[in-house]
């Protein structure tokens, strides 16, 4: 699809941070923000005054599809954050989740799309949704997902190795339940959506094997991200992909081939080398060190100053459309608050 907007805010934007945890911690009960959706689109809009940017970036919760499953199979909810598949789902527990996931949403799901409706209705900033991708999602729903993985890219299937089968059936599950919360922030009025897929990383997949051959990054993320992709574009909705995880060259280079308007990418990635490895209609953002930037220790507001002036000079002078960020969502640290607050400013006036 036509990626006008986010090439044209890459050649006239400084710098635009994920900081809308900041803006919400600052309210006197943000978990109760967080289950309305109006005062949640308050401070997205917030947020996105405060950082300059056209773009209403919504809170990065990858929790949200977790606990929407999960509530749909009836887990308490003390045990929603760890809980795993001890098993293949049964047929029962598979028609539960399908059959839940045609009813209404959870209210905390319900209120994150709501937020986004907010943005779409009552303003003209662009809305923004956002999901965890669906391998990510499965990794959180696993115990050990990494063996399962390494399983299969030896070769072996669902019908020779049962933590394979596990995986395969709870990959789908969580690709049915990504696909529910995305339709309904498309009708809430997104017009980009951030998918986070944290995990299609190599950790969870080995080099030697793809090197080898091995098709597991392909089956287990690429595939079902590319059917997000074309749902998206269907919809006219921008692809904005992230993964802030250590990557090989063609997983950025598989990830390109998705089509997305902007990919984000962590830290670890050099992406002066990453514009020659991805199409230059695909704007690059980020990817200054945030996970560091509560502690004036690890990085001071005048580091990141400097890192954004070097890199933002770079990019220019390699060519490819660029935008200054972080390299993920800047959380909200007690008693750090200053310090992450100064290095978030540090990006916007550089």
């Amino acid at each position: 699809m036509d990626n006008a907007f986010y090439l044209d805010l890459a050649g006239k934007h400084g710098g635009m941070p994920v900081g809308t945890d900041l803006v919400l911690h600052e309210q006197p009960d943000p978990q109760a923000v967080k289950m309305d959706g109006g005062r949640l689109g308050a401070v997205i809009v917030e947020a996105a005054s405060r950082y300059r940017t056209p773009v209403a970036m919504p809170l990065m919760d990858l929790m949200l599809e977790k606990r929407h499953m999960l509530r749909l199979l009836g887990i308490p909810e003390d045990q929603i954050p760890t809980w795993h598949f001890p098993d293949v789902p049964t047929a029962g527990a598979r028609a539960r989740i399908r059959e839940g996931l045609t009813a209404a949403l959870d209210p905390q799901l319900q209120a994150h799309v709501d937020s986004i409706s907010h943005v779409a209705r009552t303003t003209s900033l662009h809305a923004v949704g956002m999901s965890i991708g669906p391998f990510s999602l499965a990794t959180k729903l696993l115990g050990d997902p990494i063996t399962p993985v390494y399983l299969s890219g030896m070769g072996m299937t669902a019908n020779d190795e049962p933590d394979v089968a596990r995986l395969d059936a709870v990959l789908e599950l969580a690709f049915q339940t990504v696909m529910r919360s995305l339709e309904a922030q498309i009708a809430a009025g997104a017009q980009s959506i951030f998918i986070a897929e944290p995990a299609g990383n190599k950790v969870f997949f080995s080099p030697n094997q793809l090197e080898a051959g091995a098709d597991i990054f392909e089956r287990y993320v690429i595939q079902w991200n590319r059917r997000i992709a074309e749902r998206l574009r269907a919809a006219g909705v921008h692809l904005l992909f992230h993964c802030c995880g250590e990557l090989v060259d063609p997983m950025v280079q598989a990830y390109g081939r998705l089509g997305a308007s902007l990919i984000s990418l962590g830290s670890s990635r050099d992406l002066v080398h990453d514009a020659g490895l991805l199409p230059e209609n695909i704007v690059l953002y980020g990817n200054l060190p945030s996970k560091k930037f509560y502690s004036d220790e690890l990085i001071s507001a005048d580091e990141v100053r400097l890192q954004s002036a070097g890199l933002r000079s770079r990019m220019r002078a390699c060519g490819h459309p660029f935008i200054l960020g972080t390299e993920c969502d800047v959380l909200s640290v007690p008693g750090c608050e200053a310090q992450l607050k100064a290095k978030l400013e540090a990006i916007v006036n550089t």
